[in-house]
């Protein structure tokens, strides 16, 4: 506010744009997952390399970033903070997690960093989707919410490719860490105002809290467990592919694809997946696409080769955040203005299963590094959730009704059009 003459003029605030919420969703989803949570399956290949790294011990460091994940999304449950105060948290937290992986060379230290990396994801990944959904509900260009996702994917294949010419350089894990780090943090510089930019005008309105009212019932628990069910599925591939690759294929200038082609179809898949969402519904393209990952989970137990492993690279990540699009917008159709605190219990239920993947792999994988059994478990878990949602019921409200608004999948109704003409997702 300014004083002049004796009386108050308020200054108004600029309210960013749908394209500048879209474009700041995607940066921040890109430092969150790209670099926070997935940089260290592109590095684990070279941690393997100079820092004598066994699969057992990148299973434990993955486990503690799904911990720190999982940490952070019940954490997101209860904590009553501005979304603007704990996106900008979390985005510094990895920045400087991910600084800290190149300069510590202890076990321990990159176990403490890890979760921190893990809790500063979870954050991010929670408050922006809801954050970006809320301001693009009522915005005529589904596409913006397929850009916020298509930040996870984007995110993934500058990490990747990142590390691809590292390796080719013979450069040092330690330098792939540092150099991440740095971008992680430009990143978040270049958004830092586009997420504190309204909430200035509403400091005076009172904190959110993501858990006030939350009322479970059958179908919210559904989503949970269906999702958690996800995190289990994509994980194990999600943190192994490249070696696995590199099992096959030594050259890294070949089984380096694997993670810029799964980060690619991660970019490109949501932006399809936005408008092909509201012909099928969400919770049929959720179903969907748990058969589709299941079958890349699947395919390098049946064709163990370079071609085989590539392919399931673009089945996992072209999945991938498909699946994380339409389970937060059904959480959006369900929850209604509680949406958050659903966001942030299915996020949980996902930390979950990402933490006992990868244990699973350090217990059943031993020194022939043969990854079958916990990816056939795996796949099976994944066909069993797809029949769960098919299973499910129509959108309804967290307390079991359904939300304000929301048209019932399947049936296109008057009142679906007109939420398609606003270019609200069903």
């Amino acid at each position: 506010m300014v004083r002049h003459s004796g009386t108050i003029r308020t200054t108004p605030t600029r309210v960013p744009s749908p394209t500048a919420v879209a474009l700041a969703g995607l940066t921040a989803l890109a430092v969150a997952m790209g670099i926070g949570r997935f940089a260290f399956t592109p590095i684990l290949p070279m941690m393997h390399q100079d820092q004598g790294l066994s699969v057992a011990g990148g299973g434990w460091l993955a486990s503690a970033n799904y911990l720190g994940y999982l940490l952070g999304a019940v954490s997101g449950m209860v904590l009553r903070v501005r979304p603007a105060t704990a996106i900008r948290t979390g985005l510094v937290v990895i920045g400087i997690a991910t600084l800290g992986m190149g300069l510590e060379h202890g076990f321990a230290a990159w176990v403490v960093l890890r979760a921190l990396a893990g809790i500063g994801s979870a954050w991010v990944l929670v408050f922006a989707s809801a954050w970006c959904l809320e301001r693009l509900a009522s915005v005529r260009r589904p596409l913006l919410n397929g850009a916020v996702f298509a930040g996870v994917g984007t995110g993934i294949a500058v990490a990747g490719g990142f590390c691809m010419v590292l390796m080719r350089a013979s450069a040092s894990s330690s330098q792939a860490w540092t150099g991440l780090g740095v971008l992680g943090l430009a990143g978040t510089a270049v958004i830092w105002r586009t997420f504190g930019a309204e909430d200035e005008a509403r400091k005076d309105e009172g904190l959110p809290s993501t858990g006030h009212g939350r009322q479970w019932d059958a179908n919210s628990g559904r989503l949970v467990l269906c999702y958690g069910a996800f995190g289990f599925g994509y994980i194990i591939p999600a943190t192994f592919l490249p070696v696995m690759a590199r099992q096959v294929v030594h050259d890294p200038s070949v089984f380096g694809w694997a993670w810029p082609i799964f980060g690619a179809a991660a970019a490109v898949s949501p932006l399809t997946a936005a408008v092909w969402g509201r012909r099928v519904g969400n919770r049929r393209l959720w179903m969907l696409g748990h058969l589709a990952l299941a079958l890349g989970v699947a395919l390098p137990v049946s064709w163990p080769a370079i071609g085989g492993i590539m392919i399931a690279a673009f089945l996992v990540g072209g999945t991938f955040m498909v699946i994380t699009l339409a389970g937060m917008q059904e959480a959006r159709a369900v929850a209604g203005p509680h949406a958050t605190g659903l966001m942030a219990g299915m996020t949980a239920a996902f930390a979950t299963g990402q933490i006992i993947g990868p244990m699973l792999v350090s217990a059943v994988v031993g020194a022939d590094s043969d990854f079958s059994e916990p990816l056939l478990a795996a796949c099976l878990l994944l066909v069993a959730s797809a029949y769960a949602l098919r299973a499910g019921r129509e959108p309804q409200g967290f307390n079991g009704r359904r939300a304000p608004g929301v048209p019932v999948l399947g049936r296109r109704t008057r009142q679906h059009r007109r939420h398609d003409h606003r270019g609200e997702q069903p």
